[in-house]
C-alpha cells in the first residue's frame, strides 16, 4: 500500500506522511504556540502579579521604613531639643540652686548675725537689769548713808563757805536738827542761829516740818531751813516755806545761807548800834526772810541758776543723744557687714574677694577660727 498522494496543483508526488505532517504540523505547531503562547501569558501574568505583590510589598516596606526612618528622625530631633531644653533646665536649676545657697549663706549669716545680736542685747538689758537691781538695793540699804553724806557735804560747805562762823553737827541722838549753824561777825559776836536739817529721801514727808519748828523753839534758834533732794508743791522752783520754814534744794542752800546771814548780821549791827531800843529786830528779821521781797531775790537767783543749768543740760542731751545714736548706728552697719563678710568667708572660703576696709577684721575672724 502506497503513502503517496499526487498534488492537484503541481501534481507532485507526496507521501501522505509528509502530507499530514504539512497539514498537521501548522496546526499542531500553532495549538503548542497557542498553548504554550497562553501558559507563557498565564505564567508571566502569575509572575507578574507575583512581581507586582513583591514591588507592593517591597513599596509597603519602604514606605513603612520610609515612615520608620521619618519616626526616627522625628525621635532623634525630639531628644536633640529634650536634650537642649534639658541643658536649659539644668543651667536654670543650677542658676536657681546658686541663688538658693547664696541666699540661704546670707540668710543664714544674717540670721546668726541677729541672734549675736539679740544675745548681746540680752546681755545688756540683763547687766542694765542688774545695774538698776543694785541701785534700787543700794538705795535702799543706803539711804541713811546717803543722807549722812549730804549731810557732811553741807556741813563743810557751809564751814567753807563762812569760817568765821561756827557750823557743827548735832549728835546723833540728841534731839535737835542736823547742823547748827551759828551766824557770827568779824569780831566774833553772835548774831543769829541756822538751824539745817538736811533730807535725802523719795517722798517729801510734812512731819519734817513740825520736828524742826520744835527744835527751833528748844534751841532759840532764829532760822529753820530744810535742805532736800525731794521738794514740795511750795518749793517746786527751788525753794519756798511750809508752815513758815524754809525749804530748799542743795544746790540754792550756800546761796540762801549768804542772804540769811547778811541779814542777820545786819539786823545784829543795827540792834548794837540802837543797843536795845529796837528789840523787834528778830522779827524784822524774820519778816524779811518771809517776805514778798526776799522771795523775789532768791527766786530770781534761782530763775538764772535753773536757765543757765537747763540749757548745758538740753545741749548736752541732745548732742550726746546724737553722738551716741550715730555712733550705735555705725558701730551696728559695720558689725554687721563684718558678720556677714565673716559667714560667707567661712562657708564659701578664700573665693570670695577681700572687702576694702574689712581686711582687718577679717584677718581677726579667720585668726579667731583657726
Amino acid at each position: 500500500m502506497t503513502n503517496t498522494i499526487i498534488c492537484p496543483h503541481c501534481h507532485t508526488s507526496i507521501e501522505i506522511t509528509q502530507a499530514l505532517r504539512g497539514e498537521i504540523e501548522p496546526e499542531i505547531k500553532k495549538q503548542v504556540e497557542t498553548e504554550l503562547r497562553k501558559e507563557l501569558n498565564e505564567k508571566n501574568s502569575l509572575e507578574m502579579e507575583d512581581l507586582k505583590k513583591q514591588v507592593a510589598e517591597k513599596d509597603k516596606k519602604v514606605a513603612e521604613f520610609r515612615d520608620q526612618v521619618l519616626s526616627i528622625r522625628e525621635e532623634k530631633r525630639k531628644i536633640e531639643e529634650e536634650k537642649k531644653e534639658l541643658k536649659l533646665e539644668v543651667a536654670r536649676q543650677l542658676d536657681e540652686g546658686r541663688k538658693k545657697i547664696e541666699e540661704s549663706i546670707l540668710k543664714q549669716a544674717a540670721e546668726e548675725h541677729r541672734m549675736k545680736d539679740l544675745e548681746k542685747e540680752k546681755k545688756i538689758s540683763d547687766m542694765e537689769k542688774l545695774v538698776e537691781e543694785l541701785k534700787r538695793k543700794a538705795s535702799q540699804g543706803s539711804q541713811q548713808l546717803q543722807g549722812e553724806v549730804q549731810e557732811l557735804d553741807l556741813e563743810e560747805s557751809l564751814k567753807m563757805m563762812f569760817p568765821g562762823d561756827t557750823v557743827e553737827p548735832v549728835g546723833k541722838g540728841v534731839r535737835g536738827a542736823d547742823i547748827r549753824h551759828i551766824v557770827r561777825t568779824q569780831l566774833g559776836n553772835v548774831c543769829g542761829v541756822i538751824l539745817w536739817e538736811s533730807k535725802r529721801t523719795k517722798a517729801w514727808a510734812n512731819d519734817w516740818v513740825v520736828k524742826l519748828k520744835d527744835d527751833l523753839r528748844a534751841e532759840k534758834a532764829n532760822i529753820p531751813i530744810i535742805v532736800s533732794s525731794i521738794l514740795p508743791d511750795e518749793a517746786k522752783t527751788g525753794f519756798g516755806y511750809v508752815q513758815g520754814v524754809l525749804v530748799c534744794s542743795f544746790p540754792l542752800a550756800i546761796s540762801i545761807a549768804e542772804l540769811i546771814r547778811q541779814r542777820l548780821t545786819d539786823v545784829a549791827r543795827e540792834r548794837y548800834i540802837a543797843q536795845n531800843k529796837d528789840k523787834g529786830k528778830a522779827d524784822l528779821l524774820y519778816e524779811y526772810v518771809t517776805s514778798h521781797e526776799f522771795r523775789q531775790h532768791v527766786e530770781a537767783l534761782v530763775e538764772i541758776y535753773q536757765d543757765m543749768h537747763g540749757q548745758i543740760l538740753k545741749e548736752r542731751a541732745a548732742f550726746e543723744k546724737i553722738w551716741k545714736t550715730r555712733e550705735a548706728q555705725v558701730t551696728k552697719m559695720f558689725t554687721s557687714t563684718a558678720g556677714i563678710i565673716g559667714g560667707m568667708r567661712g562657708r564659701i572660703g578664700q573665693s570670695l574677694p577681700q572687702m576694702k576696709g574689712l581686711e582687718l577684721l577679717e584677718g581677726e575672724e579667720e585668726s579667731s577660727q583657726m
